[in-house]
């Protein structure tokens, strides 16, 4: 209010006659000219005028008013003004919108959409044979899959051959498999093969927030494939657009709904004798719906399964074929090592191998630096910055030892590689690694049960040698509960429940839980019957580690002392208290 007040006793407005009359008078020092105004200041000591007051008049078109003022002699300043206040107007107007636009198409770039033009248009990946450079030649351990895929292969190469006969070709594929097998790498190495382009992208990429995108999406890839035939469409999780439409299933999304529809039409309409296959991948085979799965779509059932000991040791002979490698170097022994491992994994161990030998100043990788590779995808590096107290060592000294030494004693347990006790990343206080002889693929019950109680001998030795037990042995209890309830609900090793399957695996190739298929009650009488078989172990557990008390000392002493000692120096000292005879040293070891 002040300033407003301030603003009106120093400002005051003249019509424009007056203000030509103040000219015509020498009234007037000097005036500023402005887009719609015309400020005027005038001289001192005039009693009709105020100095101290800026006068102000509307200012018109007059074309005689610069010459009235030259002649006046009267100092004129223009402020320099725009006529374009209507442009300036517009562009304010509509650069919001322009603005939103653009972070709208940005939005939807990120997002896999191709921005407004990009809606309803593909997003595969097209490649052809120079650009994968992958053939059959680069895939290991896989080699029932390979067989399967090098028949689409020879009748992309020779579709007259089979269509002659009255053959018709396949129209697609389905690779299954847990994750890291090589899928991807499979459905590229048949491209390459075929040397035909290869159209590679996501079931994700089909879904988006707009409903009926997804739909288009597939139209206009089948388009560009059609026209690009012979070809390939590969696309890797297909659960993400094929999981079934049963409400059970957690069916009911319109916009998956409409691009599945339109994926099971687009299979039925293309014409397989052109050479155009469909690939897809997925690691949830159980959830597709099943008229994705019936014969003339996805024809055929690829199962990429984790590789066995040959397997293994080829794919790891791929991934080092580039890696320098010591004469020392025995890739089976890391095979066996490395029982359950995919592909991807087995990649990782020899690349950590590699660095571990640039950081050890080595100029070749040897078996030791493959070992510890194998470990620290496994278990961890060792957390070195990690301090236990001398009460703790003991512990977990005592802990470890439990576990080897009841392998040790025991007819069908792994003989005993390494024992330590230093701490690792992943969480694991210590470790012991076992020695498989050989790859088996079957466990008896006598077996599970030898499991059940080394897996325990932990947690025993903890309570004979300290009267007390911690949390070092939740992972021990967690692994041999789950071990006897698969005895009891699906291997039928319970005298309890005899033969009855109780139980069913969700998710085979991913967690592969299972779960239980009875009512509460023999879900209640198969937790007693778990507990039952649990505390047999223990107890056989305490017998065996009571009855070697000696052998269990000098062994925690030891390992307290060294932190880490070889399956020789545990043998050797078990041998000499237990006057074992010497056995032939076995170099294969497992990590469990």
């Amino acid at each position: 209010m002040l300033s407003s007040r301030l603003k009106s006793a120093t400002t005051k407005e003249v019509p424009y006659t007056e203000f030509m009359q103040m000219v015509n008078d020498g009234k007037v020092e000097s005036v500023k000219v402005m887009a719609n105004t015309i400020e005027i200041k005038v001289k001192q000591n005039l009693s009709d005028y105020s100095s101290m007051t800026v006068y102000k008049t509307v200012r018109i078109e007059d074309d005689t008013l610069v010459d009235r003022l030259y002649a006046a002699n009267v100092p004129a300043t223009m402020e320099r003004f725009e006529t374009t206040s209507a442009i300036l107007s517009f562009f304010s107007f509509i650069l919001p919108f322009i603005f939103f636009i653009l972070m709208m198409n940005f939005l939807l770039k990120r997002m896999g959409g191709g921005g407004f033009m990009g809606v309803g248009k593909s997003n595969a990946k097209v490649y052809v044979q120079k650009e994968t450079g992958i053939t059959f030649k680069d895939v290991a351990g896989e080699d029932e899959a390979k067989e399967s895929l090098t028949e689409i292969v020879d009748f992309l190469h020779n579709p007259e051959k089979y269509t002659k006969i009255g053959a018709k070709l396949p129209k697609g594929a389905l690779l299954v498999g847990p994750p890291g097998t090589g899928k991807t790498l499979l459905a590229k190495a048949v491209a390459g093969e075929a040397d035909v382009p290869f159209f590679s992208l996501s079931g994700s990429d089909f879904v988006e927030m707009f409903v009926g995108v997804g739909a288009s999406r597939v139209r206009d890839l089948f388009k560009q494939a059609q026209e690009a035939a012979p070809a390939i469409i590969f696309i890797d999780e297909i659960d993400a657009i094929g999981k079934s439409r049963d409400s059970r299933m957690g069916g009911g999304n319109d916009e998956r709904e409409q691009t599945l529809n339109q994926l099971l039409s687009e299979m039925d309409g293309f014409d397989s004798s052109k050479g155009l296959i469909v690939l897809g991948a997925t690691n949830r085979p159980e959830i597709l719906d099943p008229a994705l799965l019936r014969p003339g779509r996805f024809d055929r059932r690829v199962i990429v399964e984790r590789p066995d000991l040959k397997g293994r040791v080829d794919i790891l002979r791929v991934h080092s074929k580039d890696v320098l490698m010591d004469d020392s170097v025995d890739l089976e022994a890391i095979g066996l090592a490395t029982s359950g491992a995919v592909g991807s994994d087995l990649a990782n161990m020899i690349n950590e191998a590699a660095i571990l030998a640039v950081k050890k100043g080595r100029k070749a990788v040897k078996q030791k630096d493959l070992f510890e590779a194998v470990e620290v995808v496994l278990v961890g590096k060792e957390k070195k910055d990690r301090v236990m107290n001398q009460e703790e060592r003991r512990i977990v000294s005592y802990h470890e030892v439990g576990h080897a030494l009841i392998s040790a004693l025991q007819k069908n347990s792994e003989p005993v590689q390494k024992i330590t006790i230093v701490p690792r990343t992943m969480g694991a206080l210590g470790y012991v690694m076992y020695v498989p002889e050989e790859e088996t693929y079957l466990k008896s019950k006598k077996e599970l049960e030898d499991m059940l109680v080394s897996t325990l001998g932990g947690r025993a030795a903890e309570e004979i040698v300290f009267d007390s037990v911690t949390t070092g042995a939740s992972n021990d209890i967690e692994k041999a509960t789950s071990i006897a309830r698969a005895m009891v609900t699906q291997y039928g090793m319970s005298e309890r429940f005899g033969l009855m399957g109780l139980a069913k695996v969700e998710n085979q190739y991913l967690s592969g839980r299972a779960v239980l298929d009875c009512g509460d009650n023999t879900a209640t009488e198969i937790d007693n019957e778990v507990m039952r078989i649990l505390k047999n172990s223990y107890e056989e557990a305490l017998r065996i580690l009571k009855e070697n008390r000696e052998v269990m000392d000098k062994l925690a002493e030891f390992l307290i002392e060294k932190e880490t000692i070889t399956g020789k120096e545990f043998m050797k000292i078990l041998r000499e208290i237990k006057g074992l005879p010497e056995k032939v040293e076995i170099k294969k070891a497992i990590l469990v």
